[in-house]
């Protein structure tokens, strides 16, 4: 069969289905047009077939071809619900992307964990190292906020129960705001990423070395350790996003930059999802509990304690077990 009679007799068929691809495409198919679109699309598998068997034509091949994969693509993804996938990562996609990455992890974990450490040991060795970082007026401000006598701990620690929600908000928008900055400056070869966690761990260490020297350790340790188990964990996976974004620009391998750096940022932005989740969490605790006076500092060394184990056995064993619709 000559290819123009080919073409004449076929292209209705070839028209009908890519309007059923263009239908389910924009998700508006009917009952009637997912029916039939199996058929149609094993027929225009046989046209394909048939086609380059008998040296059609580039343009009719390729024609057919691009049709056949909108139709493969079609009739064998995964349909599911938003909120179903939603579920599926946090429950098993996020932890294992963590996993996967563990080398940029690693990296952001040794710099923010490991400053936090080390100044918060210079600090309380070395009172006057305090404020080589942090202003006296600020130094004062701190002490204020963790003062053993306080009604409430933290930020505006004389508000009251009812401005909670208030402060919900405030810590998403500040916890936010500094993953943010740590992940977006990954751009800068990774060294924006590097200033920020250097920065953040330096900071919150010098902090908690000066409050435990002139002994308000218990309420700040009491305090912080609740929510920091999602606040300083976020922090640390928002650098290694940072870091992955800046590693794409400095070694992208065989690639061109622009594409190294757009299959990096497909998972940085997935780790920066996880991240926000955790930074909901954590400014969730902070309000509603950290900053609460009526349990004891043990029962709150006990919850904390309970926190960060969960973290770290969610980050480590989730999502051990693929299951198909993963």
């Amino acid at each position: 069969m000559k290819q123009s009679l080919f073409e004449s007799r076929h292209q209705p068929d070839w028209d009908a289905f890519n309007g059923q691809l263009d239908a389910l495409e924009r998700g508006k198919a009917d009952a009637q047009t997912c029916q039939s679109f199996a058929a149609r699309y094993r027929q225009l598998c046989q046209h394909l077939a048939l086609a380059q068997a008998r040296g059609y034509s580039s343009h009719l091949i390729d024609q057919l071809q691009q049709l056949a994969m909108r139709g493969h693509q079609q009739f064998y993804r995964h349909h599911s619900h938003l909120g179903a996938q939603m579920i599926r990562f946090l429950l098993g996609g996020f932890p294992r992307l963590v996993r996967s990455e563990w080398r940029s992890v690693c990296v952001a974990s040794l710099l923010f964990f490991g400053s936090l450490a080390l100044m918060g040991l210079l600090t309380y060795l070395y009172p006057e190292l305090i404020f080589s970082l942090v202003s006296p007026d600020q130094v004062s401000e701190m002490e204020r906020m963790y003062d053993p006598d306080a009604r409430r701990l933290g930020r505006f620690s004389e508000r009251g129960s009812g401005d909670d929600w208030v402060m919900f908000g405030f810590y998403i928008m500040n916890n936010i705001g500094i993953a943010f900055q740590t992940f977006a400056s990954g751009l800068l070869l990774g060294l924006g990423s590097l200033f920020f966690l250097l920065f953040n761990g330096l900071m919150i260490g010098a902090v908690a070395g000066h409050l435990t020297r002139i002994g308000y350790g218990e309420p700040f340790w009491s305090f912080v350790i609740g929510h920091g188990a999602f606040e300083l964990t976020a922090i640390a996976l928002a650098g290694a996003a940072g870091f992955k974004l800046g590693w794409a620009l400095l070694a992208p391998g065989r690639l061109p930059r622009g594409e190294a750096l757009r299959l990096a940022a497909g998972k940085a932005i997935r780790l920066v999802a996880g991240v926000i989740l955790f930074l909901l969490l954590a400014a969730f605790i902070e309000a509603f509990w950290s900053s609460t006076t009526f349990a004891s500092p043990h029962i709150k060394y006990i919850v904390g304690a309970g926190l960060w184990a969960l973290v770290l056995s969610y980050l480590l064993l989730a999502g051990r077990r693929q299951h198909a619709p993963d």
